[in-house]
């Protein structure tokens, strides 16, 4: 005990820290105040929030809807608080505006590609925020550049944002620009696009990324997750539907809002792993709450696969609330066998491998004090290379565990990923051509139990028609060029 009567904790510092191997999504933010106010300030809040869905760039764009429509723009490298100041969010003055943090799975790393992405062209401006992944992205690339256009960003917001424009010269609004661009695309896109006077939210037939409808007041927000509009103090009003389109704005009466949902499918399929990792634990999706099905996840494996052991741990972030649930599944006592820096961020989302090894030493240590003597059910959310969970078996053995379990809270990764999540090849998975007694021994694990594919239905409540393809296969919707394509 110290002086001061707390317990002292004493943490086993081993160079391991949550790493995946998985690429996060991207994040949205949009804005529109009616009443005239800036936006700025509430889009920054708001991708704070988001800030687990990026970490390479960030920028907010930001206009007045009674103004000339010049469009106002400040964006950069790394986090929020690294390229945002109260200086450079008061210039960022005007009623509508949109944001985004960004990880970089199309294109490279470079302020080139940091969004929005601001467009000027005959009929005015464009600010436009992506969150997906095309898949007939280098045939429109190549279809547009033959016809002239000049390409200054390797990311599919540019061709999205120039099919826009191309299709608003021929149509009589932007809306209707947007859905005849829509239907031109192929694969993952949840995106805001602004035009002077309008807020236009668009989530493709799939549904693959989540995107949803906020408002405070008399202002109307569309952003990727719930948190964001908890951050701000908004309400959330609902979910952008698969396929739908949406337009805010104050010409749509006392709703603000109007839909087109021409675009919808009769299955569509949102991503199953928003669910197990990558939304933050306090949204909702598709009205399913992320953190009940991660307990859930846990439950089930506890069903599953259960294990004679003293102690659950869950391997913060995503992998916690699945090691309640595992506990209360289990009757096991659950514990912290962790101590995570929350001051590092997620560095496992860094894009190169290089800058991810210079945060091993800080991100996670073993709680020695808690695991020491100890039969151990460790609980994560996935095993996509291994490598990580064979240093994380290591370090808890290293801290006095006598046995260690591991339970992943998703079934075996077999298939890359082609709607946004940055899955390795498939000879990169640990799971490709090896069994789950195999895997074990390779991590050094006393046993491992993984997710079913049938149990899938039951973490969503069977509310949500969803995709696993890279657990099953079964893809929803193919590359144009997915024969060519080394998987």
């Amino acid at each position: 005990m110290e002086e001061s009567g707390k317990i002292k904790e004493t943490a086993c510092q081993c160079d391991i820290y949550h790493e995946t191997g998985l690429g996060e999504e991207c994040g949205v933010m949009a804005a529109y105040d009616f009443d005239g106010g800036d936006v700025a300030s509430s889009i920054y809040y708001g991708l704070f929030a988001l800030q687990h869905r990026g970490q390479d760039s960030c920028g907010i764009a930001s206009s007045d809807t009674e103004g000339p429509g010049k469009v106002l723009s400040h964006k950069g490298m790394g986090l929020l608080n690294e390229v945002f100041n109260s200086e450079s969010l008061e210039k960022l003055t005007g009623n509508l505006g949109v944001g985004h943090v960004r990880y970089p799975t199309a294109g490279t790393s470079g302020i080139e590609n940091a969004q929005p992405l601001v467009l000027n062209y005959v009929k005015g401006t464009l600010s436009l925020s992506l969150n997906g992944n095309l898949l007939n992205a280098k045939r429109l690339r190549d279809e547009l550049s033959y016809k002239g256009a000049i390409f200054q960003t390797k990311c599919d917001a540019e061709l999205i944002a120039y099919l826009i424009a191309r299709e608003r010269i021929e149509t009589s609004s932007v809306e209707d620009a947007v859905f005849n661009a829509c239907k031109q695309l192929s694969g993952a896109y949840s995106f805001v696009v602004n035009s002077p006077r309008k807020m236009i939210g668009v989530r493709d037939p799939h549904g693959f990324r989540p995107l949803c409808i906020g408002k405070r007041d008399n202002t109307y927000f569309i952003t990727s997750e719930t948190c964001a509009l908890d951050t701000i103090g908004a309400e959330f009003v609902r979910d952008i539907e698969p396929g739908e389109i949406v337009t805010v704005s104050p010409e749509e009466g006392e709703s603000g809002i109007k839909s087109n949902k021409e675009l919808q499918i009769e299955k569509p399929a949102s991503c199953i792993f928003e669910y197990i990792y990558f939304a933050r634990p306090d949204s909702v999706i598709d009205g399913v709450g992320v953190y009940g099905s991660r307990v859930q996840a846990g439950k089930i494996l506890a069903r599953r696969h259960p294990a004679d052991a003293d102690l659950v741990v869950g391997v913060p972030d995503s992998g916690s609330p699945a090691g309640l649930g595992y506990s209360l599944g289990s009757g096991i006592p659950h514990g912290n066998g962790f101590i995570k820096n929350n001051y590092v961020g997620r560095t496992f989302i860094k894009p190169k491998q290089s800058q991810r090894e210079r945060a091993v030493s800080v991100k996670l240590n073993v709680l020695k004090e808690a695991v020491e003597g100890k039969r151990v059910v460790m609980v994560d959310d996935s095993i996509v290379r291994g490598t990580t969970s064979a240093r994380i078996v290591k370090a808890l053995r290293a801290a006095g565990a006598t046995e260690v379990h591991v339970r992943i809270s998703s079934p075996l990764f077999l298939h890359p990923c082609f709607y946004g999540t940055d899955i390795p090849s498939q000879e990169h998975l640990i799971a490709n051509n090896r069994t789950v007694d195999e895997i074990c021994e390779i991590i050094g694990a006393d046993s491992l139990g993984f997710m079913e594919l049938e149990d899938l239905d039951e973490i969503v409540e069977n509310k949500v028609k969803y995709c696993d393809a890279c657990f099953s296969g079964n893809f929803p919707e193919l590359p144009e060029d997915y024969e060519s394509r080394k998987i």
